[in-house]
C-alpha cells in the first residue's frame, strides 16, 4: 500500500512537472514571453484562474493554448482527483491497520511482551523474531514504534506505566514480559504492575545500576540481568578461556549457520516411541542433549544416553533446526 501510494504521488507530480515545462517552453518559444511570464501564463491557464492574457496571442500561440487547456486542465484534474484519492486512503489505511492490530492483539495468546523499544528491548524483539515465537513491542516513542513495525513487528503506541495499556496488550494472557524502559525506577513500577495484573508471568528484566537488582527481583523480576558485569564477565571469560567464550558465542548465535539451541518441554500426553534419551536424540540425529531441567528446579549435565525423560521435564538441545522441530514434535504429541 505504502509504495503504491508513493508511486502515485510521484507520478502526479511528474505529471504536473511536464504539463508546466510544455507550456513554459511554447510560450517561451512561440510567444518570445520572458521565461517567468511563460511559467506565469502556463500556471493561469491550467488551474482555470481566468486572469487575461499577459498580452494578445498570436494564432500560433492561440493554436497551442488551446491543446494547453485541453491536455493541462484535464491534468489538473486528474492530479486532484489522485490526490483526492490518496489522502482518503491514507486516512482508511490508519484507520483499519489500527483495527487490524487490535484484533491481532485480541486473538494474541501465550505471547511475549516487549515493554521498550531502545537498545536492549530492539535486540530482544529481534531475537523473538528469529526465535518465530508470538511478541508485542510497547513503547511511547512513536519513531520506535515505527521502527518495529518497519521491522515486520506488531507494535503498540502505548505507556506501558499504565494499567489500561497492559491490558490491551494481553499481558493477562501473555506467557513472558521483557521489561526494557530507560531507567530502573521505570522498571520496578512496570513490575510492579504486571505482576499485579498477571502474578504467574514471567517477567525478565535488565538493571542498569547494580544495588538495582535486589528492588527488581523484590518487585517480582524472575530474572534480572547486569550489562556491565555480564560484558565484564565475558572480557575476562575471552582472555582466560577463549574457546569456550566462541563456542558459547557459537550456540548463542550460530551466525550463518542453521544451528542453535532449544529449550523442549515433555508434554504429559506426549506419546513417545520411547523414553530413553539416546532413542529420542540417536547420533545419526547431530541433536546433542546438553541438559535436563527437572521440575523441581534441579539440573542434570550430560545427562547419559540411558537416562528415561518424564512429563515436565525440559530438555536443552543443541543441534540444526530441522531436526529440533522434529524433536519437539515428537515431545509434544498428544497420544
Amino acid at each position: 500500500m505504502d509504495r503504491r501510494i508513493a508511486r502515485r504521488v510521484i507520478l502526479i507530480a511528474g505529471l504536473i512537472v511536464f504539463t508546466l515545462s510544455i507550456g513554459t517552453l511554447g510560450f517561451r518559444f512561440l510567444e518570445d514571453y520572458p521565461l517567468f511570464d511563460a511559467f506565469y501564463m502556463t500556471l493561469i491557464t491550467i488551474t482555470t484562474v481566468g486572469y487575461q492574457e499577459i498580452r494578445p496571442l498570436s494564432q500560433a500561440g492561440r493554436v497551442f493554448n488551446s491543446f494547453l487547456i485541453f491536455f493541462g486542465v484535464t491534468a489538473m484534474f486528474v492530479a486532484v482527483g489522485a490526490m483526492t484519492q490518496t489522502i482518503i486512503e491514507l486516512q482508511l489505511q490508519d484507520r483499519y491497520g489500527e483495527r487490524r492490530k487490535k484484533r491481532a492483539i485480541m486473538r494474541m495468546k501465550d505471547h511475549f511482551i516487549v515493554c521498550g523499544f531502545g537498545r536492549v528491548g530492539r535486540n530482544a524483539a529481534f531475537e523473538l523474531q528469529r526465535a518465530g515465537v508470538p511478541f508485542l513491542v510497547i513503547d511511547r516513542s512513536e519513531q520506535r514504534v515505527e521502527r518495529a513495525m518497519q521491522a515486520g513487528m506488531l507494535a503498540v503506541l502505548a505507556d506501558a506505566t499504565r494499567d489500561e495499556s497492559l491490558r490491551e496488550a494481553g499481558v493477562e494472557r501473555a506467557r513472558g514480559f521483557i521489561a526494557a524502559l530507560a531507567t530502573d525506577a521505570d522498571n520496578v513500577f512496570v513490575i510492579l504492575s504486571v505482576k499485579t495484573l498477571n502474578p504467574g508471568l514471567t517477567v525478565v528484566t535488565r538493571a542498569s545500576e547494580e544495588d538495582s537488582e535486589e528492588k527488581l527481583r523484590r518487585a517480582g523480576a524472575d530474572t534480572v540481568f547486569s550489562p556491565y558485569s555480564i560484558a565484564g564477565h565475558r572480557l575476562a571469560q575471552a582472555l582466560v578461556r577463549p574457546h569456550v567464550v566462541q563456542l558459547l558465542d557459537f550456540a548463542g548465535q550460530a551466525i550463518g549457520l542453521d544451528v542453535t539451541m532449544e529449550q523442549l518441554r515433555v508434554e504429559a500426553d506426549a506419546k513417545l516411541p520411547s523414553r530413553r534419551l539416546g532413542d529420542l536424540a540417536p547420533r545419526e540425529s547431530r541433536l546433542i542433549v546438553l541438559a535436563v531441567g527437572k521440575p523441581d528446579g534441579g539440573m542434570i549435565f550430560n545427562p547419559p544416553a540411558d537416562m528415561e525423560v518424564s512429563a515436565g521435564d525440559v530438555l536443552i538441545v543443541m543441534g540444526e533446526q530441522p531436526n529440533l522441530r522434529s524433536l519437539e514434535s515428537a515431545l509434544t504429541k498428544p497420544r
